[in-house]
């Protein structure tokens, strides 16, 4: 029976099993064949977990852009709750050509 018509577990759901097998692990009264599956299972979940951060993260960045492209940040005032958007702006970057000085 192959396993790739079979869909992947969520993150939860990795990010549980690969805590069990840690746990597991540390107890420390496994034989030595267990350890070794038990590891290269949850090295299997740990790359996959991984995998899908990095994939919320490049999502996440596709969805904090401007209409024009251009990258926002998001901040939450602690106080009232409120959403304070700041904007990247073109003279927010220094392209001048003044940059021979040192701070040395």
């Amino acid at each position: 029976m192959k396993k790739t018509a079979a869909a992947k577990p969520n993150f939860e759901s990795s990010l549980t099993a690969l805590e069990r097998i840690v746990r597991d692990m540390e107890q420390g009264d496994l034989p030595l064949e267990k350890s070794l599956e038990l590891f290269e299972q949850g090295v299997r979940l740990s790359r996959e977990c991984q995998e899908r951060l990095s994939e919320a993260e490049r999502r996440v960045e596709v969805l904090l852009r401007d209409a024009e492209g251009r990258p926002f940040a998001e901040a939450l005032d602690a106080r009232s709750g409120v959403t304070i958007k700041d904007t990247l702006d073109d003279h927010d970057v220094d392209d001048d050509d003044d940059d021979d000085e040192s701070v040395f």
